[in-house]
C-alpha cells in the first residue's frame, strides 16, 4: 500500500482532525495546486477551476468538516470501493 493510499484510508476513517501536511499531499496527488494562502486559510485549485479552501487550526490541523468536503470533492469513497 502506497503512502497516498494510506493517507486516503486514514481520511476515510473520519478522524476528528487531520494533519495539514497529509491533506496537502492528497490534494497535490489529485492535481490541486495551492493558489493562495491568507492567514490560516489555504486555497487549492485544479485544472478545471474547482477550488477547495482548507483552513488550519492550531497551526497544523484540519477540522473534520473540511475533511468531509475533501472526501466528497475528490470522490475518495468511490475510488476506495472500486
Amino acid at each position: 500500500m502506497s503512502k497516498l493510499e494510506k493517507l486516503i484510508k486514514k481520511l476515510l476513517s473520519r478522524p476528528p482532525e487531520a494533519r495539514f501536511e497529509d491533506i496537502y499531499t492528497i490534494l497535490k496527488a489529485y492535481g490541486y495546486q495551492e493558489i493562495r494562502s491568507k492567514g490560516s486559510h489555504h486555497a487549492f485549485e485544479n485544472d478545471q477551476g474547482d477550488v477547495i479552501i482548507v483552513p488550519k487550526k492550531g497551526g497544523q490541523k484540519v477540522k473534520k468538516t473540511y475533511i468531509e468536503e475533501i472526501i466528497k470533492k475528490l470522490n475518495l469513497e468511490d475510488i476506495n470501493n472500486g
